[in-house]
């Protein structure tokens, strides 16, 4: 099945109702970053508004495209991994716990067919290296999931807004 087939699906299968969950809410916002896409979505270009970052997109070759550029996967993956780690050792500093210097967090994001919706959809996994010897690291491990934003904002929902200017 073609990216852009399933993408087809997916519009025509969007008048379906999904079941909605409680969103998290921002009190206070304290920064954001705008990214701006241009061309063929997948097929274009991305670059930060501040001109910081710029990428090449492309399809990977698994979803039918050359693979010559970045995808939206793989800036989720590196995305999140720097949050996760972030969060492992935010958590740790409030337990009390020292956390190796080169303890790395390995992210993979694959996507798919879901079971139950049209289009595709997303799984992450999460692994981190470098605890040994680190005491119930799965317990940090399971808190810093628990804080990490990114964490967040996909196991429980976050406010999304999408409209035509």
């Amino acid at each position: 099945m073609s990216f852009m087939n399933a993408a087809r699906r997916t519009i025509l299968a969007s008048s379906r109702t999904v079941q909605r969950r409680g969103l998290i809410t921002l009190e206070k916002p304290i920064y954001t970053t705008t990214a701006v896409a241009l061309g063929g979505g997948r097929q274009g270009t991305t670059h930060l508004e501040d001109n910081s970052i710029k990428l090449t997109l492309a399809l990977p070759t698994e979803l039918g495209g050359d693979g010559k550029g970045n995808n939206p996967e793989q800036l989720l993956a590196l995305g999140y991994g720097a949050c996760f780690l972030g969060a492992l050792r935010a958590v740790a500093g409030q337990k009390g716990v020292k956390v190796p210097d080169d303890v790395s967090v390995k992210t993979s994001v694959t996507i798919g067919k879901p079971t139950s919706l049209p289009g595709f959809g997303l799984k992450v996994d999460i692994r981190v290296l470098g605890l040994d010897g680190v005491s119930d690291k799965d317990g940090l491990v399971a808190a810093a999931h628990e804080f990490c934003p990114y964490s967040r904002a996909l196991q429980q929902g976050i406010e999304t807004s999408a409209k035509a200017e």
